[in-house]
């Protein structure tokens, strides 16, 4: 067996199919660790003849992802969200350093990133260089953070083709997403203890937020996405304090 493709899900039927579409003609074996899906998610994959492990839904879903590395029997392994889709230029690059037995032990890949109706060009968006490929045994998640990436013991080269990636098709799907990422990171103060006073206060509500606006809309050009780049630098400005203030309400 060459090569596994691993994904975690939660309540995914709206996306899986599409990227379980992607891969299936190809991939030696598709791994979906479930974490309790209430939705179609798991019909959809038993359709597309995924080997389906069923467990709970952890806060830090990264665990489920490595759950998923762990449980693939690839000597190599594609590691994708639900909401992403391997297109056919990217297929043939992934075919073609697994067949050429590279000396690498992952790749990095572009991923193009659609917000609202519209692919970024700009703003940290694309390219979203990710490790996504990586040999068995040689790539993992350190299972942390919720802001963390796929690790990998070894040499990695990065291909050419993107990954195409749908995760918010509207500003209310979003802020769905952001809830939960906003929780995480309340969750990581919380154990961390952070301090409650006047430094932390400009920190977290105006010094993190201007810094991070200005980073992806003028630094990395988001204006060049117009209104939209202008709204996903906006949003990802106020995660910082939003986690604060729900820091805030639960050590009341």
């Amino acid at each position: 067996m060459k090569l596994s493709v691993a994904i975690a899900t939660y309540n995914e039927e709206t996306k899986l199919g599409a990227c379980l579409a992607s891969v299936s003609s190809w991939a030696d074996e598709i791994v979906v660790v479930d974490g309790g899906s209430m939705d179609g998610t798991l019909t959809i994959a038993k359709e597309y003849n995924a080997r389906i492990i069923k467990t709970d839904n952890p806060p830090i879903f990264h665990i489920n992802k490595q759950k998923a590395l762990d449980s693939c029997h690839g000597e190599w392994i594609l590691q994708l969200d639900a909401d992403e889709i391997v297109p056919d230029e990217l297929r043939d690059e992934i075919l073609s350093v697994i067949r050429a037995k590279s000396k690498e032990n992952g790749y990095y890949m572009p991923r193009k990133n659609f917000f609202c109706g519209r692919w970024l060009s700009k703003g940290g968006q694309y390219p979203d260089h990710l490790i996504r490929l990586g040999r068995r045994g040689r790539a993992h998640f350190p299972c942390k953070s919720v802001h963390e990436q796929l690790a990998v013991d070894g040499s990695v080269a990065y291909l050419v083709h993107p990954l195409l990636h749908y995760p918010y098709g509207s500003i209310g799907e979003y802020w769905r997403k952001a809830n939960a990422y906003i929780s995480l990171t309340a969750q990581e103060y919380k154990e961390k203890k952070l301090p409650l006073n006047f430094l932390t206060y400009v920190k977290y509500n105006l010094f993190k937020p201007t810094t991070t606006f200005f980073s992806l809309f003028i630094r990395h050009k988001g204006f060049v996405d117009g209104v939209w780049g202008f709204l996903f630098a906006l949003f990802s400005a106020l995660h910082h304090p939003l986690a604060y203030m729900r820091y805030v309400k639960s050590t009341r």
